[in-house]
C-alpha cells in the first residue's frame, strides 16, 4: 500500500500517543465525496442502478484504507463515510415514491461498502423550489424511516439570497412527520436531518454532508476531533490570562490538524482521489472528557450556559481556527466547535440542570461553527414553532455570513425533564422546554426574507 512518510519527531510521536490514549484524540471521519451528476435519466430504475454502481466502484476500498491507516499510524479513524451530490439535482424528474426508492438504493450502497452513514439526500432551496426539490423534501420522513444510514439536508437560506420562509415552514412540518414515523425510537429519524443556512459543499460531518456542484468527481475530506486534548491544555493552565490561553489552544489545534492533514493525504493517495479539506471542528462525543462544554467550564464557568459562555466559546472557536489554519492549506467544511447537546455529556448535563437553555444555545451559535444541534424538545411542539426556531438560526447565519444549522428532535410523547437515549455517538439528552408563545402568524406569512446589505459585495 502507498503511505506518506511519517514526518514526526520522537517527541511528537510521544505527544500523539498520549493524546490518543488519555485524551480521546481521533480522526472523527474520513468522508469520500462522490459526484452523481452523470447518473441522471428518465427511468428511476436505471438511475438507481447507476447510483449504486458508481458509489460501490468509487468507495469500494474506503473502509479498508481507513483501517490500514489506523494500524499504520496508530490513530483511530472512528467513521468512514460517503457523501454524494444533492439527490434533488440528480433525479429532478422523480416523484416522492421514486425518491424513496433512491433512498433505499443509497442505503444498499452504504451497506455494500461498509460505511455507517451516507449523506446527500438533499435539496438546495434557498431561493425557491423546483418540482424535484419539493418531491424530495416531502419524501424525507418516509425515506429516513425506511433507512438506517441515509442522511438528509435542506438548505433554506444564504447570505446572498436571503431565507426561503416557505421552505422554513415546510421543514417544520417535515421534522414533525419524521419524528412521528420513528416514534418507537424517540424520533431518531430527525437526528439524520439538518436544515441549513449557507450550507458548505465540502462538509465531512453527518448528517449535513453532501458533495457540492463545485466539487470534483471525487474528493476525500477529513473531519478531525480533539475536545479532550484541548480540555487537557485548559485544565493544565488554570492561572494564565485569556490571551495566553488562546495561544496555547492554537498551538494544540495546530498539532491536531496536522495529524488530520497527514491522514487525509495518505487516504487520498491510497484511494487515487484528490484531497479535499480538513474540517477543523471540535466534535464531542458522549465519552467522559471529550466535551466542548467541559472545556468552557475549565476556562472558568461554573456551568456551560452561565453568563460568559458565549465569550468563552468565541475564544475557543477562534483559537481552534487560527491554529488549524496554520497546519493545512485546505481548510473547509464547518470548522470550529460543535455544541450538540445529546452528543456532548457536558452539554446534556448543563441542559438537565437548567443552566443551558435553547435561548442561550442560540446565542452561542453566533460564534460556534454550526447551530442548534441534537436538541430534544417536547413531542407536542407545534410545527410552526419548530419553523420559527429554524428561521432564527437561519437569520443568524445569513446576517453573519456563516453556516448555521438546526438538528432538532421533537420526541413523540416526551415532555420537559424526560430523558431520551439514542445510543452510540448520538448519545442521550434531556427534553428541553420550548418558549410557549406562538410565532405561527409570522412564519405563515411565507415569502422570502431579503438578503442583508452584506450580500452586496460586487
Amino acid at each position: 500500500m502507498f503511505l506518506l512518510p511519517f514526518p514526526y519527531s520522537p517527541q511528537e510521536v510521544f505527544e500523539t500517543i498520549k493524546m490518543v490514549e488519555l485524551e480521546n484524540l481521533d480522526i472523527r471521519t474520513i468522508t469520500l465525496g462522490i459526484s452523481l451528476r452523470d447518473c441522471g435519466g428518465s427511468d428511476v430504475k436505471v438511475v438507481g442502478a447507476k447510483i449504486f454502481d458508481k458509489i460501490v466502484r468509487c468507495a469500494a476500498n474506503l473502509v479498508e484504507v481507513g483501517e490500514e491507516l489506523e494500524r499504520y499510524y496508530g490513530i483511530p479513524i472512528i467513521n468512514k463515510r460517503v457523501s454524494v451530490t444533492p439527490l434533488s439535482l440528480v433525479a429532478e424528474g422523480c416523484s416522492e415514491e421514486e425518491f424513496c426508492y433512491l433512498a433505499e438504493v443509497l442505503e444498499k450502497a452504504a451497506q455494500e461498502i461498509g460505511v455507517n452513514f451516507i449523506g446527500g439526500y438533499a435539496a438546495l432551496v434557498h431561493k425557491g423550489f423546483t418540482t424535484g426539490d419539493l418531491n424530495l423534501i416531502n419524501s424525507i420522513p418516509q425515506a429516513l424511516a425506511a433507512t438506517e444510514r441515509v442522511c438528509a439536508a435542506v438548505n433554506v437560506g444564504t447570505t446572498r439570497a436571503g431565507i426561503n420562509m416557505d421552505a422554513v415552514l415546510l421543514m417544520g412540518k417535515i421534522i414533525k412527520k419524521a419524528a412521528e414515523l420513528s416514534a418507537e425510537r424517540s424520533g431518531i429519524s430527525c437526528a439524520k436531518l439538518v436544515v441549513f443556512c449557507n450550507a458548505p459543499e465540502d462538509n465531512p460531518f453527518m448528517a449535513g454532508a453532501f458533495h457540492g456542484v463545485g466539487e470534483p468527481e471525487c474528493a476525500l475530506n477529513v473531519g478531525v476531533s480533539g475536545p479532550g486534548v484541548i480540555l487537557s491544555v485548559v485544565r493544565n493552565n488554570p492561572g494564565v490570562d485569556l490571551g495566553t490561553l488562546a495561544t496555547l489552544i492554537k498551538q494544540t489545534a495546530f498539532k491536531v490538524t496536522r495529524m488530520g492533514e497527514l491522514i487525509g493525504r495518505a487516504a487520498s493517495k491510497r484511494l487515487g482521489v484528490p484531497f479535499g479539506v480538513v474540517d477543523l471542528s471540535l466534535a464531542p462525543t458522549p465519552a467522559v472528557g471529550d466535551s466542548v462544554a467541559e472545556i468552557l467550564e475549565a476556562m472558568g464557568l461554573e456551568r456551560c450556559g452561565a453568563p460568559g459562555s458565549t465569550a468563552a466559546l468565541a475564544i475557543l472557536n477562534d483559537a481552534v481556527k487560527k491554529g488549524g489554519a496554520m497546519a493545512s492549506s485546505y481548510v473547509g467544511g464547518l470548522s470550529g466547535a460543535f455544541i450538540p447537546v445529546s452528543e456532548d455529556a457536558g452539554m446534556a448535563r448543563a441542559a438537565a440542570e437548567g443552566a443551558l437553555t435553547i435561548e442561550k444555545l442560540e446565542a452561542m451559535t453566533c460564534v460556534c461553527s454550526v447551530g442548534l444541534d441534537m436538541i430534544v424538545i417536547p413531542g407536542d411542539t407545534p410545527e410552526e414553532t419548530i419553523a420559527a426556531i429554524i428561521a432564527d438560526e437561519a437569520a443568524i447565519g445569513m446576517i453573519n455570513n456563516k453556516t448555521t444549522g438546526v438538528r432538532i428532535i421533537p420526541a413523540p410523547g416526551k415532555k420537559p425533564g424526560d430523558y431520551v437515549e439514542f445510543g452510540g455517538l448520538l448519545g442521550k439528552a434531556p427534553v428541553m422546554p420550548v418558549n410557549r408563545y406562538s410565532a405561527a402568524a409570522f412564519v405563515q406569512r411565507g415569502g422570502r426574507i431579503p438578503a442583508p446589505l452584506q450580500a452586496l459585495t460586487n
